[in-house]
């Protein structure tokens, strides 16, 4: 698995935990997302173990993605958002704080979660 995919799915730990609870849909997720990206079984349980426990956006280091790695990022949090079928307040201020920590333009940072926030209402059923 290359590092670019660790950093990715790391990123996207402190999203899940967001709203203060990992639920099941979420875990899968990231479950999915660890075998679409080839994870080695020793890729799966470091990512595991750093999932297991709540981690928020300063425990992500970014070094590993270009800055089109950072705006696929931004679609996979805002997805992660609302893969337990709902968007709550604190998943919203996360994702506005992602995109500074992202260094995306915040016009920018908008606009993609936007776009991402409605493909994910479109397809809620298949989400959860």
């Amino acid at each position: 698995m290359h590092e670019q995919d660790k950093a990715m799915i790391r990123a996207l730990v402190p999203v899940a935990w967001a709203d203060g609870v990992f639920a099941d849909s979420e875990q899968q997720t990231l479950e999915a997302l660890l075998d679409a990206f080839g994870a080695t079984d020793a890729d799966k349980a470091e990512l595991r173990a750093f999932a297991a426990e709540k981690k928020t956006l300063e425990d992500i280091d970014l070094q590993e993605l270009s800055a089109d790695d950072r705006r696929a990022l931004l679609q996979h949090a805002t997805l992660m958002s609302w893969v337990d079928g709902s968007q709550g307040p604190e998943e919203i201020a996360l994702l506005d704080a992602f995109v500074s920590r992202l260094k995306i333009p915040a016009e920018e940072g908008k606009q993609i979660i936007a776009v991402a926030a409605e493909r994910a209402k479109r397809h809620l059923g298949l989400l959860s």
